[in-house]
Parts: structure tokens; C-alpha cells; sequence
């Protein structure tokens, strides 16, 4: 049981903010697959090539993880070019 100070009154918890969202199918197997998230406790599995309803704090999480991805794309092509160049 949590603390009395712990809890939060109904009227003090802000709805979550929903959007509408779309993650891209893509051409091979795994990029077809439902992509999983979890957000402060609660877990989803988002169907790909589907418009779907979702918190907006899904919707970060997914875009953070994109652009988390482009980044660790381009930096391997880098280390790539540097080892042919340097080879």
C-alpha cells in the first residue's frame, strides 16, 4: 500500500494526450513485424501500415528511437569509409 503523500487525487491526473499515428511497413520480414513499446508501465504493440490512435509519449518514444537508428547508420558508414580509406 503507497503512502498517503504517495498518492495522487483522481482529479490531479491529466488525460493523456492522443494522436493518431502511422508506423511505415517495410519491404523485409522484420520491418513488417508489430513493433512493441512500453511507456512509463504500460506496454504496446502497434500494428504496422495501420493509422492508429496512441499516446502522444508512444509517438516520442518511436520517433526518438528513428532518430536514434538514422544516427547509428550514418556513424557506421563513416567508420566504414574511414577503414576502406585508411586500408
Amino acid at each position: 500500500k503507497q503512502p498517503e503523500e504517495m498518492k495522487q487525487p483522481e482529479e490531479m491526473k491529466q488525460p493523456e494526450e492522443m494522436v493518431r499515428f502511422k508506423i511505415p511497413a517495410g519491404r523485409n520480414e522484420i520491418d513488417r513485424q508489430d513493433v512493441f513499446v512500453a511507456v512509463n508501465g504500460k506496454s504496446y504493440l502497434i500494428k504496422r501500415g495501420v493509422t492508429v490512435e496512441m499516446p502522444k509519449a508512444v509517438v516520442e518514444v518511436l520517433e526518438n528511437s528513428e532518430r536514434q537508428n538514422e544516427y547509428a547508420l550514418e556513424y557506421m558508414e563513416r567508420v566504414k569509409y574511414q577503414e576502406i580509406k585508411q586500408g
